[in-house]
């Protein structure tokens, strides 16, 4: 299992009008590769929530303006941070889950790919099942949506 959380120390940068945050390089070790992250965690103390991209070779984090402000974070800024992936990921999931998409490559992929609160929701639906025929029935219908892309069933 890969570490989720992420200590790193970066300037807060802006370009092209917009501010962002530089991710450490190691993001693809510890994340893996992929468009971008879902994260959650802590910068200069303050709460934050947000998706990194991929940038010029790295990972950026974007911050908005208003965020920002009400944090009272500047460009230039050097700041003390600590990420970690929001979850569920795929790491964490039942085994039986995890089985039906190791089988199921693009339903996998695009599993990691939407939101947190979209994977949220069809693991919610699986778990709630009482019998396990019911439960089994369900994955295999999670899987079917997420290979034809649907974020919700």
């Amino acid at each position: 299992m890969r570490e989720r959380t992420l200590h790193f120390t970066a300037t807060v940068l802006s370009q092209n009008g917009r501010t962002f945050l530089p991710l450490p390089e190691e993001v693809v070790d510890r994340w893996g590769e992929k468009p971008h992250h879902y994260v959650a965690g802590v910068i200069s103390g303050r709460t934050v929530r947000g998706r990194t991209e991929a940038r010029l070779g790295r990972y950026i984090l974007p911050l908005g303006p208003t965020w920002l402000r009400d944090n009272d974070i500047q460009e230039g800024m050097s700041v003390q941070c600590a990420l970690e992936l929001e979850s569920p990921v795929l790491e964490e999931l039942a085994p039986d889950i995890v089985s039906a998409f190791e089988a199921e490559p693009q339903a996998k992929a695009f599993f990691e790919e939407i939101a947190p609160f979209y994977r949220k929701n069809y693991l919610r639906w699986i778990e709630s099942a009482k019998r396990p025929q019911t439960r089994a029935k369900r994955i295999e219908e999670v899987v079917r949506l997420l290979k034809e892309g649907r974020r919700q069933r």
